[in-house]
């Protein structure tokens, strides 16, 4: 397989269809580099599959794949990139388990064997993390150009966790879509929404039973629901998104079932509302503007990155979080409230009935969340990226 010889940056990542955060995360990241910088520069990618994902036809973007469980094949791959002039950077889009194991250790022999310059993005960064877990991103590290991290407290658990004092970190955040800010009541009306206050979540469906799970705790907003539908009857809330498929794969429609049956016990039948699919990006965008209040509320404290509240904010949305690391950056008093705590449904409630009785603070916390994302557009975040690359590799 070959490619035009102009200069090419090969991105290492999940990628569509496969339904995953990371792959849509790259997808965008591609689409964004190419436009800014093609034809002179191209984004292509090295896929990276599991058994589900092989079947994929996937578009011509992808140069590669690695079957994420064949050590062999992430030699083989780095082999044949060595041998590819065009290629001058490489960037791996680094979240555990999708290179094969729960630590992602498959992804060093590739490391090891890349001659070209490296530059790993990592979406999730634990502190605290075990003795296996360090070891693996030290030397993940060690083999690398440049870690790329999306804020700044995950620059600080790299250094004090982890102990690389000394190694290249740039922050550049998640990017978000380019969106108009306008009043909610413009695309409530396209969704039939007009006589509704809207609450929203979105991503995939998932229970979080294990302690480092991104579980959504959805459950907990669905106990808080009752006391705000009180004061505010006309309250919709949308659960909007799939259940994971890997999820699915092991355990069915599980969690959604346990919350269709607490939305029976708690009467909230004509109060929530779920959009059971893995929605478009103009369909996502539409429901991110309609919404009142975004609830995230994540049950993992160590979540350093959140897509879907960086996409809430970009849309102008006010927030209501629990106090996950990410959230605890993003959301300040002006932009939303950030409980103090998890599983607390009283915490939810309080926080959007506050809210939702003040129209003059709802609207600054609306105008303030999609003023402090700017920054993170993709156009912005692709011009980050590349300020990165020329810095450490002057490869362009």
């Amino acid at each position: 397989m070959s490619i035009k010889k102009s200069s090419c940056i090969l991105h290492v990542s999940t990628y569509p269809p496969r339904k995953c955060g990371i792959a849509t995360f790259t997808q965008d990241l591609l689409n964004a580099m190419n436009k800014r910088f093609n034809p002179s520069i191209t984004s292509k990618i090295l896929v990276m599959n599991n058994e589900d994902s092989r079947k994929f036809e996937y578009p011509k973007e992808v140069l590669f794949r690695i079957n994420d469980s064949e050590t062999q094949e992430y030699v083989d791959v780095a082999r044949k990139i060595n041998e590819m002039d065009e290629i001058k950077v490489v960037n791996v889009q680094h979240e555990f388990k999708i290179f094969g194991f729960d630590y992602g250790e498959n992804l060093l022999p590739f490391l090891e064997t890349l001659k070209k310059p490296s530059f790993i993005t990592f979406h999730t960064v634990l502190p605290a993390p075990s003795e296996k877990r360090k070891e693996i991103i030290r030397s993940i590290a060690e083999n690398s150009t440049c870690l790329i991290v999306l804020n700044n407290t995950a620059v600080e658990i790299f250094r004090n966790d982890y102990g690389l004092k000394d190694t290249n970190i740039e922050v550049v955040p998640h990017g978000i879509h380019e969106v108009s800010f306008e009043p909610g009541i413009v695309s409530k009306k396209k969704l039939g929404y007009e006589n509704r206050i809207l609450l929203s979540s979105f991503g995939f469906l998932r229970s979080g039973k294990r302690r480092k799970s991104s579980g959504r705790g959805y459950e907990y907003f669905l106990e808080a629901l009752p006391e705000v539908i009180e004061k505010f009857p006309n309250v919709l809330y949308l659960i909007i998104g799939e259940t994971h498929p890997v999820i699915r794969k092991k355990e069915g429609e599980k969690y959604r079932n346990f919350l269709k049956r607490k939305i029976r016990v708690l009467g909230l039948e004509k109060h929530v509302k779920f959009i059971n699919k893995y929605v478009s990006l103009d369909e996502l965008l539409l429901y991110l503007k309609a919404t009142d209040i975004y609830i995230s509320s994540s049950l993992n404290p160590e979540q350093i990155s959140s897509g879907t509240l960086s996409y809430a904010m970009g849309c102008g949305c006010a927030v209501v979080s629990t106090p996950f690391l990410h959230a605890k950056d993003a959301v300040t008093l002006d932009r939303g409230i950030l409980l103090e705590d998890f599983k607390k449904p009283e915490l939810f409630s309080e926080a959007v009935i506050k809210i939702l009785s003040n129209s003059s603070l709802k609207e600054k916390m609306e105008k303030n969340a999609y003023e402090y994302t700017r920054h993170m557009t993709w156009p912005r975040v692709a011009e980050s990226y590349m300020e990165v690359f020329n810095k450490y590799a002057k490869a362009f």
